[in-house]
């Protein structure tokens, strides 16, 4: 559960007012004592993440947010942590203490169903709120969720009253594919086929293991039963003159795919890890189009270049060296890039002509979605880094092929 890829955990924020019981309720949910607990408001200021095994959906991380009513400058400060949490939860726990909901407690919940998250109402307290009374009673609270089809549910984390009935109430919310098994390439082979992975070791490989995308799409394959055969680039055309029959599939990595796809007959599906990936975590459809904005970009143009994960840039690195040389290269613009790491994504989309996105194996698909449909009602194309690579190579049509995509504009 520890080792769990954080890419595939299923995000719960804990939000709501200060002192409306959040530590406490996730000490209850995990059954731990992991979150500072005081009657003081604003004791939680950073977020802090727990994981912990929610059956049956397996591995998922509990975020403890700051109160979404902290106050002054460090308070604004910690409100807005709390919502770049949110931005990137699968669910969301909104908990609200003795005196209920309120006007805030329900605007929020609103503002949570507009971005459409799944989101349960947490009646925090119950040992100590009889039912009745006041203008914002449980009672009032219960119905209006309840117009909105959200569940509302009362809870004590003191005593554990109706603790166990909130996990069963996030399961059932979960988002579809995590409580399936979706499949990054299984749908494409079968049983017996041969599925040559090609796998470039330069100055960005990490030392001495293959990166998360290579290996999950590694444990696909042997998943549905085919076989991987694993090569460098530069092995490439003699480990296909040795099999005994043609693969079912080649995958390669972006950024020998120029080379790969000379080496690999037409008559063989070809795809890349990162064109997987795409599809895996977000909408490949809307990413192959977002590439087409390739053709448009003129001399000044931002171009966002977001990255999933922090890491050191070596001298060659694909995100921030590779692609702008390419983009460059096709486009024969002179083009300004602009990097975010992490989750961070910027709040002025509106500025930038393309957003170029990596393949998103360090964030959970709903994060990757919501990044899709920001950029969508910005008005921004948005791809990633292995569909716009193919894309400048003159090899989209061949690498979307076996996933049964076809390209579209940009604007749908």
């Amino acid at each position: 559960m520890q080792q769990a890829p954080r890419g595939v955990r299923l995000v719960v924020a804990i939000a709501g007012a200060r002192n409306a019981g959040k530590s406490s309720l996730i000490n209850a949910l995990t059954g731990q004592d992991i979150a500072i607990v005081s009657e003081t408001p604003g004791t939680t200021t950073d977020p802090v993440a727990k994981h912990y095994e929610l059956l049956p959906l397996g591995p998922v991380t509990f975020y403890d947010t700051a109160g979404l009513d902290d106050e002054g400058a460090l308070g604004a400060l910690r409100v807005r942590a709390t919502r770049k949490v949110l931005l990137r939860a699968d669910l969301c726990v909104l908990v609200c203490g003795q005196a209920g909901l309120g006007g805030e407690g329900r605007a929020m919940l609103e503002e949570l169903r507009a971005l459409g998250l799944p989101v349960v109402v947490a009646a925090n307290k119950a040992d100590l709120c009889p039912p009745g009374g006041g203008p914002h009673s449980r009672e009032e609270d219960a119905a209006f969720c309840r117009e909105r089809g959200v569940p509302f549910l009362p809870v004590s984390a003191r005593t554990g009253r109706g603790v166990q009935e909130l996990k069963q109430a996030l399961v059932a919310l979960a988002p579809e594919e995590f409580r399936q098994n979706p499949s990054l390439v299984g749908d494409c082979v079968g049983g017996g086929d041969i599925v040559v992975c090609v796998v470039p070791i330069d100055l960005a490989a990490p030392k001495g293991r293959l990166i998360l995308p290579q290996v999950q799409v590694l444990r696909d394959i042997l998943d549905n039963d085919a076989l991987g055969l694993v090569v460098k680039e530069r092995e490439l055309e003699a480990a296909l003159t040795s099999l005994s029959r043609p693969p079912a599939l080649v995958i390669t990595d972006s950024q020998v795919v120029l080379k790969v796809a000379g080496d690999v007959p037409e008559s063989v599906p070809l795809t890349t890890f990162s064109t997987l990936f795409a599809r895996y975590k977000g909408d490949l459809a809307e990413l192959a189009a977002g590439a087409g904005a390739l053709d448009s970009l003129r001399d000044g143009d931002r171009v966002l270049v977001a990255e999933a994960c922090s890491h050191h840039p070596v001298a060659d690195d694909i995100g921030r060296v590779k692609i702008p040389r390419w983009f460059s290269q096709y486009t024969g613009r002179e083009l300004r890039f602009e990097f975010y790491a992490g989750h961070d994504f910027p709040e002025d989309l509106e500025g930038y002509s393309l957003a170029v996105h990596c393949g998103g194996c360090m964030i959970g698909r709903t994060e990757m979605l919501r990044r899709i449909r920001e950029c969508r009602r910005r008005g921004v194309p948005i791809t990633n880094y292995g569909v716009a690579i193919s894309k400048v190579q003159g090899l989209l049509p061949r690498v979307l092929r076996p996933l049964g995509i076809e390209l579209r504009d940009a604007d749908g």
